[in-house]
């Protein structure tokens, strides 16, 4: 079994990528490996780089004006994770990434990832699809802070991502649905 295959796997099942571009696309990425709570983006810094999870979670934040951390993303195996604002704009980012297990993580840089776009007309493809399961995620929550309660929330996230339940801290699921602890532990003390 390759090191990359997890990462072939999940960009042949979004495009059908050719095994020529794949192995172009796979020579771009590192593998790289990050203890449980290390910062890979710390805030203020320019995202120079998009991860994929071959082992572990990571997780995307920013502190809010109370202070307190407010978790944007979580990607756990088989996604992407970057903070994609800063990556975009090359403007420091608002938001800090860490890893929040042990994580063995594929990355490519930003230059990367844009000159692959160059060089692999169909990268553009996979860039589109990256954004627009961005956009629409973001879309989601965003609309699940507005329109429904915290049991509401709790219950649809348990539905949709149970690992973010099962695996993490109350803090963290209680900062990603954007409740309080307390509010969360009530929640759970019901179920």
């Amino acid at each position: 079994m390759n090191e990359f295959d997890e990462l072939a796997a999940y960009l042949k099942k979004n495009i059908d990528f050719g095994e020529e571009d794949l192995k172009i696309i796979l020579s771009y990425f590192k593998i790289i490996k990050k203890n449980k709570n290390e910062i890979l983006l710390a805030h203020g810094k320019v995202s120079e780089f998009s991860y994929f999870v071959k082992k572990g979670c990571l997780r995307i934040y920013f502190i809010n004006n109370e202070g307190k951390d407010s978790t944007r993303y979580i990607a756990f195996e088989n996604q992407f994770a970057t903070a994609l604002v800063s990556f975009i704009t090359k403007e420091p980012a608002e938001e800090i990434i860490q890893a929040i297990e042990n994580s063995e993580l594929f990355c490519i840089s930003h230059d990367d990832f844009r000159h692959l776009m160059k060089i692999v007309p169909k990268w553009k493809d996979f860039y589109t699809i990256y954004l627009e399961k961005a956009y629409v995620n973001n879309s989601k929550r965003l609309m699940s802070f507005t329109t429904l309660d915290a049991a509401e929330r709790y219950d649809q996230l348990f539905k949709i991502n149970p690992n973010i339940v099962k695996r993490l801290p109350n803090k963290i699921v209680a900062s990603y649905i954007n409740i309080s602890n307390e509010t969360l532990s009530r929640i759970k003390s019901k179920i």
